[in-house]
């Protein structure tokens, strides 16, 4: 990057760097596109329930923004959709691998680069619509906040799906003693499959109050809450407990903001 960067984003990046490694194969692999042409949807699962909102909108020759790109998936199925993507990560060698897969597939109309989500590399006004996924709690958000907002055109649309939860449950519960030393490390390998789980060490869930100040820059928003207890208790498997979590959830309304682990929101960005 050609601007300075700031120790939490070092931190990332040598975190991706290691991450990269372990992932390399990814630029050999397909992406699979049933959540984004498949009829029948999986209402209880806030990833599918995104491209559900995604597949309403007529996205053929938009310019779509992707921070936080990865490895490209979500940037190459929403240019399944006929849209002019530009991805970016601030690892750069995860970038690499993305641009080998694209390359491998062929893919014309997705475009990556490195660029840190507080200073973005593009011109005021470029994009019809911001697809925000799991970025959000890695970055500073008042500043990414900004650059959303700069980069991108009246009335375009936010899309956004991150990882939340309310600060007064995470204050007296996830931060609790409990919870804290004892019970989260014995629940990782249950919850995410694994004893190294995709967890960066300066990474925090979004509160109720970081939640309006993304939304604080749009009209018409629209939030849906998803999961209390998948993604805390037990995974986020479809399995008929993980569906009726949700059912639960969903029948809560705005109250579910209270319980809720995961956030959706749709809105238009007002200039």
């Amino acid at each position: 990057m050609s601007v300075s960067i700031t120790p939490r984003q070092e931190r990332e990046i040598a975190y991706h760097r290691d991450f990269a490694k372990r992932k390399a194969h990814a630029a050999e692999q397909p992406v699979g596109l049933d959540v984004v042409r498949a009829e029948r949807r999986r209402w209880w699962n806030a990833y599918w329930h995104t491209y559900t909102l995604l597949r309403r909108h007529d996205l053929a020759g938009k310019k779509v923004l992707v921070p936080g790109c990865g490895f490209g998936e979500d940037a190459i199925r929403i240019a399944s959709l006929g849209a002019e993507v530009y991805g970016f990560d601030i690892s750069p060698d995860i970038v690499e691998i993305t641009r080998r897969r694209i390359e491998r597939l062929g893919l014309r109309n997705v475009h990556v680069q490195q660029g840190a989500c507080e200073r973005m590399d593009y011109a005021d006004d470029s994009f019809d619509l911001v697809f925000l996924l799991d970025i959000m709690h890695h970055v500073d958000i008042p500043d990414t906040v900004r650059e959303i907002r700069r980069v991108a055109k009246d009335g375009a649309i936010l899309l956004g799906n991150e990882l939340y939860t309310h600060s007064f449950l995470q204050k007296k519960v996830r931060e609790s003693w409990l919870v804290d030393k004892v019970l989260y490390k014995r629940m990782v390998r249950y919850i995410y499959g694994s004893d190294r789980p995709y967890i960066t060490a300066d990474e925090r869930k979004i509160d109720e109050r970081e939640l309006m100040l993304m939304t604080g820059i749009c009209r018409d928003t629209r939030l849906y809450y998803f999961h209390t207890l998948v993604t805390r208790v037990i995974p986020d498997n479809g399995s008929v407990i993980a569906r009726a979590d949700q059912w639960v959830t969903g029948k809560l309304g705005a109250l579910g903001r209270f319980l809720a682990a995961r956030a959706v929101f749709e809105g238009r960005i007002a200039k």
